[in-house]
């Protein structure tokens, strides 16, 4: 098995747990943690990153909630399905933004940009 190359920057102002799962996702999305694909052990990666096991085991629990990992005594962690399921919410709360910010007379344009200045730095 091939640890997916994932690193942390505790001076990034985003909490290592995050950074981690964010990681994850994309390793999925483009295709590079494949269905199937077998992730490393919640001590295996949290060594190889300087965290602790139960930051671990925090990205591994949210990802399995959202369909995206599966865990089997036998079989470990693996990948499940693409994140449909993180997507769907991710659309849910862009539809949710966008209702509001019409309630207040934004156009698209403008809310673009307040999403923009509001993203965390990476």
């Amino acid at each position: 098995m091939t640890a997916p190359h994932i690193t942390v920057d505790p001076d990034s102002g985003i909490a290592p747990w995050r950074q981690v799962r964010d990681q994850l996702l994309h390793l999925v999305r483009a295709g590079a943690l494949p269905v199937g694909a077998r992730l490393p052990t919640i001590r295996q990666l949290a060594g190889d990153l300087g965290l602790a096991a139960g930051t671990i085991a925090r990205v591994y629990r949210e990802l399995e909630t959202a369909g995206v990992l599966r865990t089997a005594r036998r079989q470990g962690t693996v990948v499940a399905a693409a994140p449909a399921t993180y997507d769907a919410a991710l659309a849910e709360a862009a539809a949710a933004y966008a209702a509001r910010a019409a309630e207040l007379g934004a156009d698209p344009h403008t809310a673009a940009a307040a999403v923009h200045a509001a993203w965390p730095d990476r």
